[in-house]
């Protein structure tokens, strides 16, 4: 069962790592976005770290919720709405419980990964976060709930982006010259498995 704890220590880990990897991050966006996304995502996850510090927590539900609306309300351009989107909804989709099993979790984060789509108008092969999500989602689900394994799916994702040509995003203006650029947002996306997959293995 996943407690409050677990969930803190995931998204505290997770910030940790967008930290280490802000630069590259925004090297990857410099090539096809705006050159930001790795010090918008520090800043909110810096954010959502000392959001948790001064409120009391919740249930899990309630600490996604409070995610979420940080990163709504402190990260700029579209990465923002999309990862606040994510977490919000799954952070309602969880509701009071005190803990959670991780089917659980997966079956929430699958309802925010299909809101982040519908916000977004993407789908998987559009060369954008979902195509590390989705299939970090399908290992989770298939894998006997294993996070190793899901945020495995989630790094082959976010390389397969390499190849494809972008539909969605700033990155999508650039018609072919997207082709041969990792997606930022699904490295960063890849990174939020792998912290997963790091508590929970603590």
């Amino acid at each position: 069962m996943l407690d409050t704890a677990f969930f803190h220590r995931w998204l505290t880990t997770a910030a940790a790592a967008i930290s280490r990897e802000a630069a590259r991050l925004t090297d990857l966006d410099s090539a096809i976005g705006d050159a930001d996304h790795g010090s918008n995502m520090q800043r909110g996850f810096t954010a959502v770290t000392e959001a948790l510090e001064k409120e009391p927590p919740g249930p899990p539900g309630a600490v996604l919720i409070l995610a979420g609306r940080q990163l709504i309300s402190k990260v700029g351009g579209a990465s923002g709405p999309l990862y606040g989107t994510l977490l919000r909804r799954a952070g309602k989709a969880l509701g009071d419980a005190e803990q959670v099993t991780v089917r659980q979790l997966a079956d929430a984060l699958r309802t925010g990964v299909d809101a982040v789509a519908q916000l977004g108008g993407a789908a998987p092969g559009d060369k954008t976060m979902l195509d590390a999500l989705f299939p970090a989602l399908d290992a989770l689900a298939t894998d006997g709930g294993s996070f190793a394994a899901a945020s495995e799916a989630a790094d082959k994702g976010a390389l397969a982006t390499v190849p494809m040509l972008a539909r969605k995003g700033r990155a999508s203006y650039l018609g072919e010259r997207s082709i041969g650029h990792q997606d930022p947002g699904a490295t960063s996306s890849a990174l939020l498995f792998a912290a997963l997959a790091e508590v929970a293995s603590s």
